[in-house]
């Protein structure tokens, strides 16, 4: 799973690009929130359900004037013909794709979705505050297994530790913002194709997969760093709202 940057000094890999590495496959169905984000019937990111009717995913995976669907309830997105019509996209009036700041997007989808054993939303914070460092959480997608590698059809997933914001701050420089966005690492993460999907910790979405080092999936040097969803809550509650 993972996403990169860096112009300059930082460019931006294609979100079409991120997987996990050093990760097995998720128990099928067992992560039910979790959705393919796909452009042109390819997967192209990561999203998770936070209610019947939106999706949430990285700002980024958006480009202009494309159409994005996502597919529901699958393990492997090949074998699934769920495909859903996107309505509106919300993006994060303050998204900066130079920095990936704000880098959250709602996808309200044109049907709501029927909540099953295998189609289900997460829950997010309610409110805003930090995450304890050291707290062992978890990341899923379908993106690359490693940074040359293919993507996988099956979702993946791995075990990550939330590091220090200030530690971040080191690593990242002024690419970080330690009110935004969250950061994690371990034996494994990320990789291209898995923008988008949720960071959970005690089985609450709590980041949003948003960029790692450039083109160093396998052994990065950096750590991969999310977006911070209880930053945004106000904004997630005014479009959650959204009925039409």
């Amino acid at each position: 799973i993972s996403h990169a940057i860096y112009r300059a000094a930082l460019v931006w890999c294609n979100p079409t690009s991120i997987m996990f590495i050093n990760g097995t496959e998720a128990k099928p169905h067992s992560r039910p929130y979790m959705v393919s984000v796909q452009s042109y019937n390819k997967h192209k990111c990561g999203g998770f359900l936070v209610s019947e009717q939106f999706v949430m995913t990285a700002a980024h995976c958006f480009k202009e004037g494309e159409k994005l669907t996502v597919v529901v309830g699958a393990h492997d997105y090949t074998h699934s013909s769920r495909h859903m019509d996107v309505k509106f996209y919300h993006i994060h009036p303050g998204y900066e794709s130079k920095r990936l700041l704000n880098d959250i997007m709602l996808l309200q989808l044109h049907e709501k979705v029927n909540k099953s054993k295998n189609v289900n939303w997460i829950s997010i914070p309610k409110k805003n505050k930090d995450i304890k460092t050291k707290v062992k959480c978890s990341v899923a997608g379908w993106g690359k297994k490693n940074t040359k590698g293919a993507a996988s059809a099956k979702l993946m997933e791995v075990d990550v530790t939330i590091i220090d914001a200030k530690e971040c701050k080191k690593y990242w420089g002024k690419n970080y913002s330690t009110s935004r966005m969250v950061c994690a690492g371990g034996r494994g993460g990320f990789c291209q194709g898995d923008s988008g999907g949720p960071l959970v910790c005690n089985n609450l979405a709590v980041g949003v997969v948003s960029f790692n080092e450039l083109n160093n999936c396998n052994s990065p040097k950096l750590p991969n760093v999310y977006t911070k969803i209880s930053k945004f809550l106000s904004w997630i509650k005014r479009h959650l709202k959204k009925k039409c």
